[in-house]
């Protein structure tokens, strides 16, 4: 009886060694998914280097120089469900960009590998009205391919963006840079609502969240490979390549164009350089992308603050919710915030397929 007790402990001791292998080290079938999610690492991005089945590939692509708006959806969730998911605010995000932009192309790049199943779920449906705009471009972004022969090539190959503290986060960060290098125009964060048009804003530029920091949600590039805003992009890519830190969570993306921005306006403190324009680069003050400041995030999500939220975003182009802070609250369809409500005016077709919740 001791010797079955222990082979039966002994076998139990395999099977969850062969489920863990499969979650980390392999690409798992899709009737594991479960079990999957419930081991797969959050901030990890093992799936990027995966090559199953995927979505046309961006190096594939004609980009029109100057003439794009790129979001970057860099968590490995499609990866984890089976097929390419998006969530309710991250569709608002890409669909407030392309009602208000029809004559600009609005890329939404995701990193994951992973193709569209429609079947019929919330995301589905997302999907399915954002691909109802003809300007929206839905593509794989392979991470090994897109660094391939450009100054950041080593940084991802050497596992370091990997090895880092906040993977996602810094892996999302060197991109937004590498693709304004590679085709200027305009990048945005997926945790922000477009609430007026952007192409009056000049060709390169980037904006204030604070009197201390610009940040690197919203930012702009002319294409040109020879103008001034590739030259600005490039010594981005070159900050990241020389001084990337998977340690520190901010350095690595408001911190690169913060450093760009007290180089090119001589000051050492950022609120000197806000609203002047510096070596061809525009700094706009807080309220144009983050009228809003973080630590008063929850703003955007309750009703009595809607009268306040609107008059501090009259002047505003973008609203930009904090994600980081604001995810896991869940704001009913009949809510009366201000996020709610610009929802429903500027991503009107994915407000409409939401099931309970935005």
């Amino acid at each position: 009886m001791p010797f079955l007790h222990y082979n039966k402990k002994l076998l139990i001791l395999i099977v969850l060694f062969v489920l863990l292998w499969i979650c980390f080290y392999s690409e798992p079938s899709y009737n594991f998914s479960s079990i999957f999610i419930y081991f797969y690492k959050s901030n990890s991005i093992k799936c990027y280097r995966y090559k199953g089945e995927t979505l046309p590939e961006i190096s594939s692509v004609d980009v029109r120089q100057g003439k794009s708006i790129f979001f970057h959806e860099t968590s490995c969730n499609s990866y984890i469900n089976g097929k390419i998911v998006i969530a309710a605010r991250e569709a608002c995000a890409v669909e407030s960009a392309a009602l208000l932009h029809p004559n600009l192309d609005v890329y939404l790049l995701f990193t994951s590998p992973g193709v569209f199943k429609f079947e019929g779920t919330e995301s589905d449906r997302f999907l399915k009205s954002l691909m109802s705009y003809e300007n929206v471009k839905i593509l794989h972004l392979d991470y090994e391919k897109y660094t391939k022969g450009t100054p950041l090539e080593d940084l991802y190959e050497s596992g370091r963006i990997e090895a880092s503290q906040y993977a996602m986060s810094h892996a999302s960060d060197v991109l937004r840079y590498l693709t304004l290098w590679k085709y200027g125009g305009i990048y945005l964060d997926l945790d922000v609502v477009v609430i007026k048009n952007l192409e009056s804003l000049p060709p390169n530029f980037s904006g204030c969240e604070s009197m201390e920091n610009v940040a690197a949600g919203v930012m702009g590039f002319e294409s040109n490979s020879s103008g001034t805003g590739h030259n600005l992009a490039h010594e981005c890519v070159m900050d990241l390549k020389d001084h990337f830190s998977g340690t520190i969570w901010g350095n690595n993306g408001p911190g690169v164009i913060t450093r760009l921005v007290k180089k090119h306006c001589k000051v050492n403190k950022i609120k000197d350089a806000m609203g002047k324009v510096c070596n061809g680069f525009k700094i706009f003050p807080p309220q144009t992308f983050y009228p809003i400041p973080w630590p008063s995030w929850e703003q955007y999500f309750r009703e009595k603050s809607l009268s306040k939220v609107m008059n501090a975003t009259l002047n505003s182009y973008v609203i930009h919710v904090w994600n980081k802070h604001s995810s896991s609250l869940h704001l009913p369809l009949d809510s009366k915030s201000a996020y709610t409500m610009f929802a429903k005016k500027f991503c009107p077709k994915v407000y409409k397929e939401c099931d309970a919740f935005f």
